[in-house]
């Protein structure tokens, strides 16, 4: 986190799931077994619930690609990314070369800090004349990460040709956007992706956490409202009030 902006620093919390996660998790709607579910976006005890059962089927065959993905999502929205990637390591082992096996395993990385490990592993499975876009995404978000916005939006570019309309892509440009601290670009492309294919909870969030760090706190109030229980709610907006205010962005922001 070093290298991201204050905005980034501020908003992290709550974009921990797009934006630590970026092509970990909301902001790479995962499609098929080429990029597996992805619980990132779960409440703690909901993920809790499958990280026990997945490990015990993990347990029971830690060679099934699909399960290994999917113990190894449920690791990281736990905050175990260690964990995944040992056993993301182990399956590399049991299926050489495999893209979703790859991909996991390059979202974990990113989720440790290990950028440039991430660019390498997803560096070596990405084809120049045909790129897997949830490749490309991870590409970008790790990019993102280490603070290199404008090569991480030139991938999502990439990402947007080969995948056009898709929720995913539209929300790594907004989160890219709101962590260079420019929320009113950030909030076009979440308004853009809340309305795509495979807008998931997590992106309407993001697009509330944004709308609310400008201001317009009741905006922000009924986008959350529409995805989270009353207590969630008010917590999440008390604690957008509390940054703006010990940041002391009051000055920065529509008031109105």
């Amino acid at each position: 986190m070093s290298h991201l902006c204050r905005i980034a620093k501020i908003a992290h919390p709550l974009l921990l799931a797009g934006v630590a996660a970026l092509a970990l998790s909301a902001c790479a709607s995962n499609r098929g077994l080429s990029a597996g579910a992805d619980y990132s976006s779960l409440v703690a005890g909901q993920s809790q619930v499958g990280l026990a059962e997945l490990t015990e089927r993990y347990r029971r065959n830690p060679k099934d690609r699909a399960v290994v993905i999917h113990y190894a999502t449920v690791l990281r929205a736990a905050g175990q990314p260690q964990q995944a990637i040992a056993a993301l390591e182990q399956a590399m082992l049991a299926h050489p070369g495999d893209m979703a096996i790859s991909i996991a395993y390059a979202k974990a990385l990113t989720a440790a800090g290990r950028f440039e490990q991430s660019l390498t592993v997803i560096g070596n499975v990405i084809s120049p004349d045909a790129p897997d876009w949830n490749a490309l995404l991870v590409q970008g978000a790790t990019l993102d990460q280490m603070g290199r916005h404008d090569d991480a939006r030139k991938i999502y570019g990439q990402a947007a040709v080969i995948a056009p309309g898709e929720a995913s892509i539209e929300t790594n440009l907004g989160l890219s956007y709101a962590m260079t601290n420019d929320l009113t670009r950030a909030e076009q492309h979440l308004r853009r992706a809340v309305q795509m294919r495979g807008a998931s909870a997590q992106t309407r969030q993001n697009l509330a956490l944004v709308v609310g760090l400008q201001g317009r706190f009741s905006e922000a109030r009924a986008l959350y409202a529409a995805e989270l229980p009353p207590e969630q709610v008010e917590a999440n907006m008390a604690y957008i009030r509390a940054l703006l205010t010990q940041h002391n962005r009051w000055d920065l922001i529509d008031k109105g």
